[in-house]
């Protein structure tokens, strides 16, 4: 029996001027093999909370210096690839900027040639997207944020 590669991540539900979401378009490596929209984040390192991830991501991936404490969101799954096992926790953060601009600077050379595209989504055209878009329902749940219903607890959301 193989050991399972552990991978968790910290992420942030990054909501810019008129409500829009920042996403970046990447391609999935397999088992997805395919295109997908994700929110700005990356693997929490040793010694680091997901918290203490999520805020150095977002200002590495966009140049956006924030303060966050605790997730509102979290997924997590196991899935394999070429014959080992991975599996991880993504936790997500809510936080709200004044500006749209990206600064991508942070990234390094890996990040800036794996980003395909990056976009500042409205919530109507997230909902009605036939495209791919990682967390499952991060729509509705932004929707909740953006009325100002912060969850008590992380709020888990479906891995597919």
């Amino acid at each position: 029996m193989s050991e399972v590669i552990r991978r968790d991540t910290a992420r942030v539900f990054l909501v810019g001027p008129d409500d829009r979401v920042l996403l970046f378009r990447h391609l999935l490596p397999a088992p997805w093999s395919q295109e997908a929209w994700l929110t700005p984040g990356g693997g929490i390192d040793p010694g680091e909370t997901p918290a203490e991830t999520a805020v150095r991501e977002l200002r590495e991936e966009t140049g956006h210096v924030v303060n966050l404490e605790r997730a509102v969101a979290f997924d997590s799954g196991e899935w394999s690839v070429d014959g080992r096992s991975r599996a991880e926790t993504n936790w997500y953060f809510f936080a709200q900027v004044a500006t749209g601009h990206v600064d991508l600077s942070g990234q390094d050379e890996w990040e800036r040639r794996d980003l395909l595209e990056l976009r500042w989504w409205a919530v109507d055209e997230l909902q009605a997207t036939r495209e791919l878009v990682y967390p499952v329902g991060l729509a509705d749940l932004v929707t909740r944020l953006l009325r100002g219903d912060i969850p008590p607890q992380p709020v888990r959301l479906d891995w597919s």
